[in-house]
């Protein structure tokens, strides 16, 4: 008979080239050999989650933690388990109680990532700066409080600890590109000579460094520089994937497929309750911009980009194999339930307002499933100039979002593929289903803007929304030091310095009947 030890590698052997089901047949068979080895039940735990099967993933990391109570890192994997079964009280409880046992600065950075991962992001600073003391000569440690630093706005503090790293590392791409994002540089104020020798030093990974180089290039007005390192970052970073666009596409197509007319007139509707309110559209559309004037109104709080709507639907969906699964299974799915499922986990949260905002940008793919759960949602959609968007998402490195961002063709395959649902949606909820905001409309009059947002959530005029730029709240986007300015414009037109190299993207945008002008 195979040792108990042997059949788990083999079952994590099998998980990692998916296949699932000898995965799962070596899995059972360690468990009834040695039930009691935290090992067996933390791998059981992953395969269903890997089939988002949440129940059963508790309820295995459950029993390791039970088996190695003094284990951080196993009370940690519950803890997310507990996550994504709508459980985020029962979970920060959890971790909390961890935290007298943590002695290792790398107990505390698994903790910080479980809060940053929960958006509370006081604790994760917190947990951070706890790694950092006990860890000051490792980068890795400073780094990660640096980030955090960032998150919150203390982008000063931030500064000074990345250069500190970079002293200890210059070939630390991620630190150099950390760094770059924190603020505009000028002619005389910039990294780029640093970055240029770190380059050609031969990183391990030269994609964040060329997309900070473009950065810098750009805040400096050398636009053809710019353009230049991010194509060579986008190169670098696509090679690095095995996306395919094709699977978003035929995701898009599944959703108008599945979620039609027919379906429509199935649904029993949710709770009438006014709220949430979705800020939703493409990344780097602006939602971060509107989500914090929403903020700043008396009866408002925001919660970020949170996974709460696409964890009810995969719970209320059951578990599932693959995206066209979960897709047919959701359109069978109880929605009244799913939203009742939806406002528990948000509240969760322990945000005082009336009024609670979601600003998870792809929430898009869920429009009709909202309008269903949700009757009395508030749905804000962000929308900019084409070409404007899909630049703005080629020149962010998104790390694991966004695949098809580094990639013209994959962009503009997924843009039209989100146009097409867009109109889907639309055709089947109503013109005033959600209400449509300009991002350039928004920027050259904020205060119209913002008062067609606050009438269209039926909230009343307070001037302090247009104070945005003083929100101390926490902003874990690429756009975090931009929402920490007053308004402008310098992004409206950006684009067009580097319409030559978007050519083929253009033209296939307008090839679909896209107008690009």
């Amino acid at each position: 008979m195979k040792q108990e030890g042997d059949l788990l590698d083999q079952a994590a052997a099998a998980l990692r080239r998916g296949d699932m089901q000898q995965a799962q047949l070596r899995c059972q068979q360690a468990l009834r050999a040695q039930p009691r080895r935290a090992r067996g039940w933390l791998l059981a735990a992953k395969l269903a989650q890997a089939s988002a099967d949440y129940n059963s993933q508790c309820s295995a990391a459950a029993r390791a933690a039970a088996l190695e109570p003094g284990d951080i890192g196993i009370q940690l994997a519950y803890a997310e388990a507990l996550v994504l079964a709508g459980q985020l009280a029962r979970a920060k409880a959890l971790v909390l109680a961890q935290e007298p046992l943590a002695r290792a600065a790398a107990d505390w950075a698994a903790i910080g990532q479980f809060y940053l991962s929960a958006t509370d992001y006081s604790a994760a600073l917190a947990a951070y700066r706890r790694a950092a003391a006990l860890a000051p000569e490792d980068p890795a440690a400073q780094a990660n409080l640096a980030n955090i630093l960032a998150v919150t706005g203390a982008s000063g503090e931030a500064e000074q600890l990345l250069n500190g790293v970079l002293v200890q590392d210059p070939l630390d791409a991620d630190s150099h590109y950390n760094r770059a994002t924190l603020r505009r540089v000028g002619a005389n104020d910039n990294h780029i000579a640093e970055m240029t020798r770190a380059l050609r030093a031969g990183p391990a990974d030269e994609a964040p460094l060329c997309y900070a180089l473009a950065k810098e290039h750009e805040d400096c007005a050398e636009y053809a520089l710019a353009w230049d390192y991010l194509q060579r970052g986008a190169r670098a970073r696509r090679a690095r994937l095995s996306y395919r666009v094709a699977r978003d596409e035929q995701t898009m197509a599944d959703i108008a497929r599945h979620f039609d007319a027919a379906w429509m007139q199935r649904q029993r509707r949710g709770d009438p309750e006014p709220g949430p309110i979705f800020v939703l559209g493409l990344p780097r559309s602006g939602t971060t911009l509107v989500e914090r004037m929403l903020a700043r109104h008396s009866q408002v709080a925001s919660l970020g980009e949170i996974n709460d709507l696409a964890l009810a639907l995969m719970r209320a969906a059951g578990p599932h194999a693959n995206r066209s699964e979960l897709i047919a299974q959701a359109a069978q799915a109880d929605l009244a339930a799913l939203g009742r499922d939806y406002r528990a986990s948000t509240a969760q949260y322990g945000a005082q307002a009336p009024y609670l905002v979601d600003k998870t940008p792809l929430n898009l793919l869920y429009l009709g499933i909202i309008a269903a759960a949700l009757p009395g949602a508030r749905i804000l959609h962000l929308r900019r100039h084409p070409v404007a968007s899909c630049h703005a998402l080629f020149k962010t490195l998104f790390r694991m979002a966004c695949p098809f961002s580094y990639d013209l063709d994959d962009l503009a395959r997924y843009y039209l593929a989100y146009h097409r649902l867009l109109t889907h949606w639309r055709q089947l909820l109503g013109a005033d289903a959600w209400l449509d905001i300009d991002y350039e409309s928004l920027v050259a009059a904020p205060e119209a803007g913002i008062r067609q947002v606050l009438d269209a959530c039926g909230l009343p005029w307070e001037p302090d929304c247009l104070a945005f730029h003083a929100n101390s709240a926490p902003v874990a986007t690429a756009s975090a030091a931009q929402v920490r300015e007053p308004v402008h414009t310098r992004s409206v037109d950006l684009w067009r310095h580097y319409s030559a190299g978007l050519s083929p993207l253009i033209k296939q945008l307008q090839r679909a009947g896209i107008d690009c002008d």
